[in-house]
C-alpha cells in the first residue's frame, strides 16, 4: 500500500505542478487575496472629511476646533456659512458630517451649563457614520471634561464659583470614564480581517482543487485506468487529497508569513497548535470536495457546487459580518458551519494568543464534522468507483 501511495501521490504532484498556469494559480491568488483584505478592505476610519460652521466665533469655539484638528482623525475640508451650504456639501459627498458650534457655546461652557453641539452625519455608510459620530461624541467630552477641571491648555483656568442664599456650593468634577481595549489596542480593521483570511484560502483552494482533481480524470477517461489497476479505492482517495492538503498548508504558511512581515499582525500564540487545529479543518474541505466529485459529472459542476458551499460558509461564518447581529434562526444554523469554528481558532491563536483549555469547544466540533464528512465521502466514493 506504501509504493501504491507513493506513486499516486508522485503522480499528483507532477500533474498539479507541471503546468506555469497551474502554479500561479495555486499560490498568487492567495497572496492577492491577502493584499486585498490588508490594505483595500478596511472598517478604519483615520481621517474623516469634516465641515467646520462656527455659529458662535469665540476663542472658546475656536478651541474646540483646534481639538478636532489635533485629533488627528479629521479633516476639515469646508466650512459652510449657511444651512444651503451644509446641504450642498453633505448632498454632493464632499464631507462626511458637519460639525455645527451653535451661538452662545462660550456663554453656557462659562456658566456651567451643557453645551450643545451639532454634528450632522451622512449615514450613507452606516458604519462610517457611526464612527465619526463617536469620535466626534469623544472630541467633545474631553474638551469638556478639561474645561470643568481647569485643564484645557489653550484656554485660561475657568473657575466658577456657585453663590446662593445658603453659602457657597463647590462643583464636583465629573468622574470621566477610562477605557481598555485588549488584543488589538489600536483597533486595526487589517488585525481582524487577514488571519481570516487563512482560514477562508484553506477553505477554497482545497475545496476546489479536490472535486476538480477527480472530474478531471473522468473528463480525460484515465479514471477507467486507475480502476483497472490493482491500487483500492482508499488509496485512490488518499492520493487525491494528501496533495492538495500539503498545497493548503503551504497556502497557510504563506498567508501567515505576510501577516506577519507586511502587516505585522500580531501573532501571541502557538504555532503549531495553528498547524493542527488546519489538519483538523483539512479533514472537512477534504472530505467536501471528495463529495462534490462524486456528485459532478463536469468541472463546470464542481465549481458551481464550490461556489455555493463556499458563498454561505465565507457569509456565516464571521468573517466580515459579527454572527450575533444575524437573525436567530441564521445563528443557529451557523453552528453548522465548520467555518466558524476554524475562524474562531485562527484569531484567538493570532489576536489572543489562548491554547487548547480555550478553544478544545471548537477543535472538538471541527473533529467531529470533519470525521462525519471525510467518512461519508469516502463511503460514497467507494460506491462510485465500484
Amino acid at each position: 500500500m506504501r509504493e501504491r501511495l507513493r506513486v499516486i501521490l508522485r503522480k499528483e504532484f507532477i500533474q498539479a505542478l507541471r503546468e506555469p498556469r497551474m502554479r500561479f494559480l495555486l499560490f498568487f491568488p492567495p497572496l492577492l487575496q491577502l493584499v486585498v483584505f490588508g490594505y483595500a478592505v478596511t472598517l478604519d476610519v483615520d481621517h474623516a472629511r469634516i465641515g467646520w460652521m462656527d455659529m458662535d466665533h469665540t476663542p472658546e469655539s475656536r478651541a474646540l476646533e483646534a481639538r478636532f484638528v489635533g485629533s488627528g482623525r479629521f479633516d476639515i475640508v469646508a466650512q459652510p456659512q449657511s444651512e444651503q451650504q451644509t446641504q450642498q456639501v453633505l448632498d454632493r459627498g464632499q464631507v462626511h458630517g458637519v460639525v455645527r458650534v451653535l451661538p452662545g457655546f462660550a456663554h453656557d461652557l462659562a456658566r456651567g451649563r451643557p453645551i450643545e453641539v451639532q454634528v450632522l452625519l451622512d449615514g450613507t455608510n452606516s458604519n462610517t457614520a457611526s464612527l465619526i459620530s463617536a469620535y466626534s461624541q469623544q472630541v467633545i467630552a474631553a474638551y469638556s471634561s478639561d474645561v470643568l477641571t481647569g485643564q484645557t491648555k489653550n484656554l485660561q483656568t475657568i473657575k466658577v464659583d456657585i453663590r446662593g442664599s445658603t453659602g457657597t456650593h463647590t462643583m464636583l468634577t465629573p468622574a470621566a470614564p477610562e477605557s481598555r481595549v485588549w488584543f488589538n489596542p489600536d483597533l486595526y480593521s487589517r488585525n481582524y480581517f487577514v488571519p481570516g483570511v487563512a482560514a477562508n484560502i484553506l477553505l477554497m483552494v482545497t475545496l476546489m482543487l479536490t472535486s476538480q482533481a477527480i472530474i478531471r480524470e473522468k473528463e480525460i477517461g484515465t479514471m477507467e485506468q486507475l480502476m483497472v489497476t490493482p491500487m483500492r479505492p482508499i488509496e485512490l482517495m488518499l492520493g487525491k487529497t494528501l496533495p492538495f492538503a500539503v498545497v493548503g498548508m503551504v497556502n497557510l504558511l504563506v498567508i501567515t508569513g505576510g501577516a506577519l512581515l507586511i502587516f505585522h499582525v500580531p501573532f501571541r500564540g502557538n504555532f503549531f497548535l495553528l498547524l493542527f487545529c488546519a489538519a483538523l479543518f483539512l479533514m472537512t474541505s477534504l472530505g467536501a470536495g471528495l463529495l462534490l466529485s462524486t456528485l459532478s459529472n463536469t468541472q463546470q459542476q464542481a465549481n458551481m457546487g464550490s461556489f455555493f458551499v463556499t458563498t454561505p460558509a465565507f457569509v456565516m461564518s464571521g468573517f466580515m459580518f459579527p454572527i450575533r447581529n444575524m437573525p436567530v434562526a441564521v445563528q443557529y444554523l451557523s453552528y453548522l458551519n465548520p467555518l466558524r469554528y476554524f475562524m474562531e481558532i485562527v484569531r484567538g491563536i493570532f489576536l489572543k494568543g489562548v491554547g487548547i483549555s480555550v478553544l478544545w469547544p471548537q477543535m472538538l466540533c471541527l473533529f467531529v464534522y470533519g470525521s462525519t464528512i471525510l467518512t461519508f465521502s469516502a463511503v460514497r466514493f467507494r460506491k462510485t468507483l465500484d
